[in-house]
């Protein structure tokens, strides 16, 4: 039996997962009587409710007496971490490309590592039953995509496979109607190499990725490079800085990944992905060997954190009533379990012990985090995110870029493009691929970012498609204007009432509907102008003997903007916070006393005069 290690890479929604479902379930990995949910693969509900693949997930599918091991990844930029390192263990990669969008950011940014560590690439255009789709075009894009990243002659010669996740089906000739999935897998097992297996010398392995269990510890998972482990040996964990300690640890456990499924074994040779228990401290990048051969494999450099938040215990007038873990001891030890396993995130500690500055890839990175907290029984702070900068070569302050991709009708370009030039964004490619669409691409501050999407949806009436990714660190922007309008700030405790709400509305957007409690200091809306305001949403009619012919009229009002986790994010100031409870997710000011937060706003001001 030979094996085969390949990685799929694609875009956000380009299909890759539900591709991963059709060669499952046509290779055989399931019963015929069994039930199985769409998109298998997405085991995290928080996956299955946005529709994306956030954690790389292993499987393996038996082919013609060859074992092929399929790593899905994430296509997301902020999750780009968990594809560099998958890159590591795999051979080969299958590139899916959506027939009508064609190459986005992140398969650009994906696609260069692969060719960056010699991966040999399958490109499948899928989605070639989607209306509007065009499968030449995008091959055309591809092959100027793989040149524009220096691809190898071999790399460029890449076989092309045309397919219908969907339906279950992949030809190599558009003239050739499919019927299954067998040109796919043929393709893998002709193209992809077999990976090397020298099962005689001495066991080697790195670890590219961490498994986290409550019973075993922690896992590390990766390919073995050279020889054979089996369980009961006595295997070195050897550091990146060779002058660190080397730890010598026993193997209590091992697994293979068969099917859906990880399977107990007691050995494993090269070549195949493993699973190792028993290793204390394993980290992402460590070489893992035979006690008797010393020698490291080129560690693997986990990507930095770009954009940070302050986690707080929660300090609003409703602390407590929502959540079921609310002590700093059980946000916090709650914080440093998360780096178990999500490597690319960091946590430290700050003067005030009920503060935590936590850091990640970027807003979705770290909104996932608090929802799945939230999920958990958590209730907590968050501040508005901050770009972490660095120092350049000369003394400069740095800060992340982000490149920008933006699909959106003819008739919202003006719209968009005046909107990004205040934010420092600077426009590097506009084409108009057909279709009534025009793709603009920015290279823009991440702290531009803030905000925006919300207008852009806004702007763009709801048609336009915005990506992201980050770029590179560059020269410091200056200063970006903030949100343009101020907010509504309740000055009371007490339950919202329809009849002060109804006198808010006609000048305001509300984030509250009537029967919500409320305290002061929460944001209930946004107001139509400048600065905040402080009002009354508890007030209530008052009640007289005299009648009007208007006075019984029912209060009508516009339906409430409801934040989710990420526009929260976006969408606060400085001064400002969101609290996050299992139930509910409420902007506040930091300074909850009407009064307090006049003084300290009017000491500001003096500040920013004197300056």
């Amino acid at each position: 039996m030979s094996i085969r290690n390949i990685a799929i890479i694609a875009h956000v929604d380009h299909g890759k997962t539900t591709l991963v479902d059709q060669m499952l379930r046509q290779a055989g990995a399931f019963r015929e009587n069994q039930v199985v949910a769409e998109r298998v693969m997405d085991s995290n509900p928080l996956e299955k409710e946005r529709g994306i693949t956030i954690l790389a997930k292993n499987t393996s599918i038996r082919w013609k007496d060859n074992k092929i091991n399929i790593i899905d990844t994430p296509g997301h930029a902020d999750f780009g971490g968990e594809v560099e390192r998958i890159m590591r263990m795999v051979d080969g990669v299958l590139l899916v490309v959506d027939a009508f969008d064609g190459p986005m950011p992140q398969t650009r940014f994906v696609l260069r590592k692969a060719f960056e560590l010699g991966r040999v690439p399958i490109v499948v255009i899928n989605k070639i039953d989607r209306p509007g789709a065009d499968p030449m075009r995008v091959h055309d894009e591809v092959l100027s995509l793989f040149i524009e990243l220096d691809a190898t002659e071999a790399q460029l010669d890449a076989p092309v496979v045309y397919a219908s996740a969907r339906q279950g089906i992949a030809t190599m000739d558009l003239d050739v109607d499919g019927t299954n999935m067998n040109p796919l897998f043929d393709a893998i097992l002709q193209y992809v190499p077999i990976p090397p297996n020298d099962a005689t010398g001495p066991f080697q392995m790195l670890v590219s990725t961490i498994d986290y269990s409550s019973y075993l510890g922690r896992m590390g998972i990766g390919r073995v490079e050279m020889g054979v482990v089996r369980v009961g040996d006595v295997v070195s964990l050897l550091q990146m800085d060779p002058k660190q300690p080397i730890q010598n640890s026993r193997v209590t456990k091992l697994f293979c990944f068969e099917g859906l499924e990880r399977v107990e074994v007691q050995e494993a040779a090269a070549g195949e992905i493993v699973s190792v228990a028993g290793l204390e401290n394993v980290e992402i990048g460590l070489t893992i060997t035979d006690p008797s051969f010393q020698e490291r494999l080129e560690g693997i450099a986990v990507e930095e954190p770009t954009i940070s938040v302050d986690f707080q215990v929660n300090t609003s007038a409703f602390a407590g009533k929502e959540g079921k873990f609310v002590t700093s001891r059980q946000v916090r030890d709650r914080l440093l379990k998360e780096l178990e396993r999500n490597v690319a995130l960091r946590v430290e500690e700050t003067d005030n012990t009920d503060t935590w500055k936590v850091s990640g890839r970027g807003e979705l990175h770290l909104s996932i985090l608090m929802e799945t907290m939230r999920r958990e029984g958590y209730e907590f702070q968050v501040s508005r995110p901050k770009v972490i900068t660095r120092l350049g070569d000369n003394g400069e302050k740095l800060e992340p870029y982000e490149e920008l991709l933006i699909d959106v009708p003819d008739d919202y370009v003006g719209a968009v493009i005046e909107k990004l030039g205040p934010r420092k964004a600077v426009m590097t490619e506009m084409k108009n691929p057909g279709q009534g669409m025009v793709r603009l691409t920015y290279r823009i501050p991440a702290r531009g970012l803030f905000g925006y999407r919300s207008e852009f949806l806004t702007d763009t009436r709801g048609t336009g498609i915005m990506h992201h990714r980050f770029l590179e660190y560059g020269a410091w922007s200056g200063a970006l204007d903030g949100r343009t309008r101020g907010v509504l700030v309740s000055m009371e405790n007490g339950t919202i009432i329809a009849f002060a709400l109804g006198n808010l509305g006609e000048r305001s957007t509300l984030f509250v509907e009537p029967g919500q409690p409320v305290y002061e200091g929460m944001v209930v809306g946004e107001n139509s102008r400048p600065g905040d305001m402080d009002v009354n949403p508890t007030k209530e009619k008052k009640l007289s003997n005299m009648r009007s012919k208007s006075a019984d009229d029912a209060i009508v009002l516009e339906p409430p903007r409801i934040h989710t986790l990420e526009s929260a994010l976006e969408y606060i100031e400085e001064d400002e916070l969101i609290e996050v409870t299992p139930q509910s997710i409420r902007l506040r000011k930091k300074v909850l006393n009407t009064i307090d937060r006049k003084r300290v706003t009017r000491d500001l001001k003096k500040e920013r005069d004197r300056d």
